[in-house]
């Protein structure tokens, strides 16, 4: 006996403006935590450094 799969469901609509505004909010806040990661990694050479000259 083979059971048929119930088709698939209609998939809602997109707005192209909503799905914009998330990229953009998303692309913000992976800009600000790469650059806070990359000022504390800088102050981490810095200091590992100074370390090894003096």
């Amino acid at each position: 006996m083979h059971l048929r799969p119930a088709p698939p469901r209609r998939l809602p609509a997109q707005d192209p403006g909503r799905l914009d505004d998330a990229e953009r909010s998303a692309r913000t806040v992976t800009y600000g935590v790469g650059l806070i990661a990359g000022a504390v990694a800088l102050v981490l050479i810095c200091l590992l450094c100074s370390r090894l000259v003096f």
